[in-house]
């Protein structure tokens, strides 16, 4: 597999042990350790999981624990008023707070980047709404953390 496929795999684990620890209690290592000699580059029940990054997976992931209060924080600033990221539903929550990871800490992934891959995330578990959700408070999370990114990158698209 190439690079960004193995990320983007590595992105699908990521959004899955942070569900999975979101709603069943488990610590980090634990987390980290399953899916890690389980699930990543393994067929189970018929579902092929695919190689990921390794260290981008553990980077995501721990980023997100840690970081948790700050990301929360500024998502929450994104949604509608009254919807707090604590009200969202597990799924999305773990795919809101992976890309505010990336977006506020990982200033090396372009922020185009980090908002098609996650809208991409979402369309693998959601077929209605929830993927021009994620993509609008990705998208308006990025005019935050990162002023003029975007804008500058549709200047140079339109001048080809």
């Amino acid at each position: 597999m190439t690079k960004p496929a193995e990320r983007s795999a590595a992105r699908l684990a990521a959004v899955q042990a942070l569900y999975q620890m979101d709603v069943s209690g488990k610590s980090v290592i634990d987390a980290l350790a399953e899916f890690e000699a389980f699930w990543i580059g393994r067929e189970v029940e018929g579902i092929e999981f695919k190689p990921s990054d390794i260290e981008f997976f553990r980077n995501v992931i721990s980023g997100v624990v840690e970081n948790q209060r700050s990301i929360d924080v500024k998502v929450d600033k994104t949604l509608s008023e009254g919807w707090p990221l604590r009200r969202i539903e597990a799924v999305l929550r773990a795919i809101l707070r992976a890309g505010g990871y990336e977006l506020m800490y990982r200033k090396d992934v372009p922020a185009r980047v980090v908002i098609t891959e996650y809208v991409d995330v979402t369309h693998g578990f959601y077929g209605d709404d929830e993927p021009g959700l994620v993509n609008a408070v990705l998208d308006n999370l990025t005019r935050e953390v990162r002023p003029g990114e975007l804008e500058k990158k549709a200047a140079g698209q339109g001048k080809r």
